[in-house]
């Protein structure tokens, strides 16, 4: 098949493409780089069936990209948009342009192709959730002037437009919240809990849990998204929201001790203030997923190993 991957230079979207061509695809990776890593793709860069483009989805080059790619595309993976909690504000911005005008942009080059779409949310459309387990049915609890504003609904906002081109152009496309993937190609800089606690330990820092560590959280090993990820853009009904993630919960606390565990490290634990929009915890509801016959299959010891 052709298939776009907006975004791909990030963690999730560099594995992506790994898997992809692998199986024998033609894969076209559109991303600007602002928290992409080129480096992520260098080991593709030889593949025939591999193309990058540096471009941003909000851009008229994009536009024209879609306009001139010169081949029916059979496939987008909608990745494209900044993370990490520290960038809601610095990136803020990019971010609130890349979910509406991006998504925009991205939605229509889907229709032109009649392509299938999967647009990766997140479980930031919860917000602080006043219930737990989150099922999909579940509208959240978002502050949209919050200071996490900028992504819980930039991220709300692309699935309203992913809705509108189904139910307007009939579409081809299915929403995927994702719940803390973590994996290989996450980035070093990156602050967010995973790779903060990993590159802390392997440098023997001390790890700094945020409070008293009694928040929690579910982690995904980054093959289980990818699984998840073609498991729904093959089978996901358009127009449906599917949780992606897992439903296994641990304190970030104990998450901590584990990681200097598993990592050898001589690191011991620092408690820092916690951020006031940190929320305490999310768990997805999974029976849709799991109903095409997806499960989790990357238990959190032997994923962590292959991250560290």
């Amino acid at each position: 098949m052709n298939i776009l991957i907006t975004g791909g230079a990030g963690f999730l979207g560099s594995n992506l493409t790994g898997r992809l061509l692998a199986a024998g695809h033609k894969v076209w990776v559109v991303d600007n780089l602002l928290t992409g890593h080129v480096e992520n793709l260098e080991v593709f860069k030889t593949n025939p069936n591999f193309k990058f483009l540096r471009l941003g989805i909000e851009t008229a080059d994009f536009i024209n990209f879609g306009q001139t790619v010169g081949v029916k595309l059979d496939q987008v993976y909608h990745l494209a948009c900044a993370t990490g909690v520290p960038n809601i504000q610095t990136l803020g911005e990019e971010m609130l342009l890349a979910c509406s005008l991006g998504t925009l942009n991205v939605l229509r080059l889907a229709t032109k192709h009649q392509a299938r779409l999967v647009f990766t949310g997140s479980s930031e459309a919860y917000g602080d959730p006043l219930k737990t387990p989150q099922a999909e049915t579940y509208t959240g609890n978002v502050d949209p002037t919050g200071l996490r504003a900028n992504y819980e609904e930039g991220k709300r906002f692309s699935e309203t437009l992913v809705m509108h081109f189904v139910r307007r152009h009939q579409l081809q496309a299915v929403i995927v919240r994702l719940f803390n993937v973590y994996g290989p190609n996450m980035a070093l800089e990156d602050t967010r809990v995973i790779p903060r606690f990993v590159t802390q330990a392997l440098t023997n820092q001390p790890l700094t849990v945020q409070g008293d560590g009694s928040q929690s959280r579910t982690l995904c090993f980054v093959t289980d998204i990818l699984d998840g990820l073609q498991t729904v853009i093959t089978k996901g009904i358009p127009g449906e929201v599917y949780n992606l993630g897992s439903d296994q919960s641990i304190t970030v606390k104990n998450f901590a001790i584990k990681v200097i565990k598993l990592s050898g490290s001589l690191s011991g634990i620092e408690y820092v203030p916690r951020p006031a929009h940190d929320h305490a915890s999310r768990m997805p509801v999974l029976d849709k997923i799991r109903a095409f016959g997806w499960n989790n299959q990357v238990d959190l010891t032997t994923g962590l190993k292959a991250t560290i």
